[in-house]
C-alpha cells in the first residue's frame, strides 16, 4: 500500500477497506470463472435459455471485479489479479459439477450464489462504518448479484415457492 489514499480516509481504514475490496475481487474472479464453466457445461431441454441467461451475468460479475480493483488502486492499494495471488491464503470458491443437467447447475449456482453474497453484505457492514463510496459500490453489486440469484431461483421454485 503506498502512503496516499483518498481524502478523508486515513490509512488505517483504507487498509481495511482494501482487504475487503481484495476479497470481493478474488470472489467475483472465482465466480466468473465459475459462470462461463456451467456456460460450456449445462445440458438439457432447457440447455439455451440458462446457456444464454449466463453469458451477461459473466460479463456483469467481470465488471465487479472491474470496479473494486479500481477502488483499490484509488484507496492506495494494488488489486492482485494473479492467479498466484488469489491462491495465496485463501480457498478459492468450489464448485464441484462439470458437465451436468441445467436443474443441478442452477441449484448449485443458487448456493454458490449465497456465500458470495453473504460475504459482499459482511465487507459491505464494514465499509459502511468507514467510507459511503465503498459501501455504495458493495450495494450496487450486491443489488445485480441479488437479482441474478433470484433468476436462478425462479428457475427450481415450484408453485408454493419451495425450492
Amino acid at each position: 500500500m503506498s502512503n496516499f489514499t483518498v481524502p478523508g480516509i486515513n490509512e488505517n481504514d483504507a487498509k481495511k477497506l482494501i482487504d475487503g475490496l481484495q476479497e470481493r475481487l478474488t470472489d467475483f474472479n472465482d465466480l466468473h470463472l465459475i459462470l462461463k464453466h456451467v456456460h460450456w457445461n449445462v445440458t438439457g431441454p432447457s440447455f439455451i435459455g440458462v446457456h444464454e441467461m449466463i453469458d451477461p451475468q459473466v460479463e456483469e460479475v467481470r465488471g465487479y471485479a472491474d470496479e473494486v480493483a479500481e477502488r483499490i488502486a484509488a484507496l492506495g492499494g494494488e488489486p492482485i489479479g494473479t492467479p498466484a495471488g488469489h491462491a495465496e491464503g485463501r480457498t478459492p470458491l468450489q464448485y464441484d459439477l462439470n458437465k451436468a443437467d441445467t436443474q443441478s447447475h442452477i441449484r448449485k449456482l443458487a448456493e454458490l450464489y449465497t456465500t458470495v453474497i453473504e460475504r459482499l453484505r459482511e465487507s459491505l457492514a464494514e465499509a459502511g462504518d468507514i467510507d459511503p463510496i465503498t459501501e455504495d459500490i458493495y450495494i450496487s453489486e450486491a443489488a445485480g448479484l441479488e437479482k441474478f440469484q433470484w433468476f436462478l431461483r425462479a428457475h427450481i421454485e415450484d408453485e408454493n415457492g419451495n425450492i
